[in-house]
């Protein structure tokens, strides 16, 4: 689907990041893995085989930073046909007591982030005349959220700029699009978990109670649709925000 495609996803050592890197190379894709985690990207690698995944520090928050990244990808792999940014934080809190410092940094990692990465691949895709970006937003992108400030209106911020990027840059064979999914078993919602002092066991319980399918999302779920969105399979799709949420935003 993917054979010979080369991918870069940013959060790649943890949660949908993993599951995303892991789906593309079975699909046939060499995967560039961006993150801060050493080890754990370096067990993926390994994982995946080096001859098809390879690692790159990067730090989403600093342009100078992706662009570096960028230019050690495209010197590995030669160019780069799909980027997935999946790099993101979530602090709780309304926005009395969201604290600033919070603020700014779920604005530097889920929105600058995006653009930062965005902004540095989008060169070399337009001078190939193709390549598709699917960026994580939330479904809490998509409606609003209690106690989560920040983090919707980050995510908010990432739906719009995939639709004005898609806009932008549809007549140059580039076609952007978003993924919106719902409570994700991945590392960040079993700290969210903890902070409440719930047991695993406890808090999908309560998340099946508030989701009309009755359960949570595996993070698998989540890389089947960025397959999708990153494959010529949805040739025709372009600016959208997909929810994958088990029928939240439809309720």
């Amino acid at each position: 689907m993917l054979t010979g495609g080369i991918a870069m996803v940013t959060g790649a050592t943890s949660g949908i990041g993993t599951a995303t890197a892991r789906r593309l190379a079975k699909a046939g894709a060499a995967i560039a893995l961006l993150g801060r985690d050493r080890a754990r990207a370096q067990a993926l690698e390994a994982e995946l085989g080096r001859d098809k995944a390879g690692f790159f520090a990067v730090d989403v928050t600093d342009f100078k930073s992706c662009e570096r990244a960028v230019a050690a990808v495209l010197e590995r792999f030669g160019r780069i046909d799909i980027l997935v940014n999946s790099a993101g934080v979530i602090f709780h809190g309304t926005a009395l007591d969201q604290s600033f410092e919070h603020w700014r940094t779920t604005m530097a990692v889920n929105v600058d982030g995006v653009f930062h990465m965005s902004r540095a691949v989008l060169p070399t895709m337009l001078a190939h005349g193709k390549g598709a970006i699917v960026n994580v937003a939330s479904d809490w992108g998509l409606v609003g959220g209690t106690r989560a400030f920040a983090y919707c209106a980050s995510k908010g911020a990432v739906v719009q700029m995939t639709r004005c990027m898609a806009l932008d840059h549809i007549k140059s064979g580039i076609r952007v699009n978003a993924v919106c999914p719902g409570e994700t078993n991945t590392p960040m919602l079993m700290e969210e978990y903890a902070a409440r002092g719930l047991a695993p066991d406890q808090g999908f319980a309560e998340s099946a109670r508030g989701t009309p399918i009755g359960r949570v999302c595996q993070p698998e779920e989540v890389a089947e649709a960025i397959l999708f969105l990153a494959s010529d399979a949805s040739g025709y799709i372009n600016g959208v925000a997909l929810p994958v949420d088990g029928g939240n935003t439809a309720a």
